[in-house]
């Protein structure tokens, strides 16, 4: 189990089965990371793009990037998992027309100051703050939100091929924080031992003043005295010690619809862990990692059956039983069948909310491996009624090698 994974692709409504990867939980610090990070990286090197890239070529550049570097395509792999990070960072600045404005700036005005936060001449804001000064001017205001969402929780569960491709009920049992019924997840005693914070007046956001080179520059950020809760705790929880959570062992029991395949997830809602901020709880994810099966193959949601014919059936024609989900039947082979013939049966594959697959038998002629005195007697009988012009690709095959060196490739 691990928390926090990354995004997936969507399969299926929000609650239902996705296929892919699930997405990263807020950092409530992105800005100030972007800040950190921005005079170390080229965002658009990082996106394959120029610097006079229009919106739309961005927007193609980073749906190519993630697909290429997402992380169900490379499990486990930490390279890669910041690739997609690096990805997921270059596209939120130069999507923004404001940010790609002023991380502009500051590309062009090294020693300026970092990107939205404090950096050279004497702590200069950055160019992100003078477009602050000038929206709050006209009274719109920039503002900093905190994302107090608790974190996702990422299990992976082992469902049988046909618990898979047919739907069923499974129970997860698993421990995460859960908010603390004492006080409500707020952390104060009886869920109301706290008090609004006098330094941001209970808005969680202060302003910072600074003059610059530019005259003066008003930015917006979390209040360092509450954290950005707006309301400060006067006396903790006694049973979460504050944290606003406690430690519990949860049952969830999922209904897996028919279709589901590996890789693909359910997510469900709320079951994630508590937000230590009294804030909603995260999601609880399930990946599929679906078991082989002895007899079918998968495709999306169409079955293939290597199906083995006897000799004796593929030449003079019959049936033979071959499976579906539910159960077995009987299938006409025809006379003359060759090996690798496939034949289509449709409707047969699994049935989802996706629509419905269908079945394909993929025919492999067999030929005994040990024969009697008296099988091979009368296989020899039957060979000599036998005409070369009978077998298609045997004459074909027989005629090109005696065009090219005048034999005979068999006896007849």
């Amino acid at each position: 189990m691990r928390n926090n994974p990354r995004a997936f692709t969507p399969f299926g409504g929000s609650s239902g089965v996705r296929t892919g990867n699930p997405p990263d939980a807020s950092d409530p610090n992105h800005t100030q990371r972007l800040a950190v990070m921005a005079d170390k990286k080229n965002y658009y090197e990082i996106l394959g793009v120029s610097k006079t890239a229009s919106e739309d070529e961005i927007k193609a550049a980073y749906k190519k990037l993630v697909k290429q570097y997402h992380p169900d395509l490379h499990p486990n792999d930490k390279l890669a998992a910041e690739k997609f990070k690096e990805i997921n960072e270059a596209n939120e600045v130069l999507s923004d027309k404001q940010k790609r404005a002023a991380y502009d700036y500051e590309q062009d005005h090294p020693g300026m100051g970092g990107f939205g936060g404090a950096g050279g001449m004497g702590g200069f804001g950055g160019f992100g703050d003078i477009f602050d000064s000038i929206f709050q001017g006209f009274g719109g205001g920039a503002s900093v939100q905190r994302d107090t969402r608790g974190e996702d929780i990422q299990i992976n569960m082992r469902l049988s091929f046909m618990d898979a491709a047919k739907g069923c009920n499974k129970e997860i049992s698993y421990a995460r924080n859960e908010p603390c019924p004492a006080c409500r997840g707020t952390g104060a005693k009886n869920g109301t031992a706290f008090t609004g914070c006098k330094k941001c007046g209970g808005k969680g956001q202060v302003r910072f003043t600074q003059d610059t080179m530019f005259g003066r520059t008003v930015r917006v950020g979390v209040c360092p005295d509450c954290g950005g809760r707006g309301k400060i705790v006067t006396d903790k929880c006694p049973d979460c010690k504050g944290k606003g959570y406690v430690r519990r062992d949860t049952k969830v029991t999922l209904t897996v619809p028919a279709g589901a395949d590996t890789n693909s997830y359910m997510r469900k809602r709320g079951f994630g862990q508590a937000s230590a901020e009294g804030g909603e709880a995260g999601d609880l994810i399930v990946v599929f990692q679906v078991e082989p099966h002895k007899i079918f193959q998968r495709k999306n949601m169409d079955l293939y059956v290597d199906l083995p014919v006897p000799f004796q059936t593929a030449a003079l024609g019959g049936t033979v039983k071959v499976p579906d989900l539910d159960n077995a039947f009987e299938y006409a082979i025809p006379e003359g069948t060759q090996s690798g013939t496939t034949f289509t049966v449709r409707g047969k594959g699994i049935k989802s909310g996706r629509g419905t697959g269908n079945l394909y038998l993929r025919v492999f002629v067999e030929v005994p491996t040990k024969l009697s005195k008296d099988q091979k007697r009368k296989l020899q009988e039957a060979g000599g009624a036998f005409e070369i012009k009978q077998f298609e690709k045997s004459k074909r095959y027989s005629d090109n090698l005696s065009s090219l060196y005048g034999e005979d490739a068999y006896k007849f």
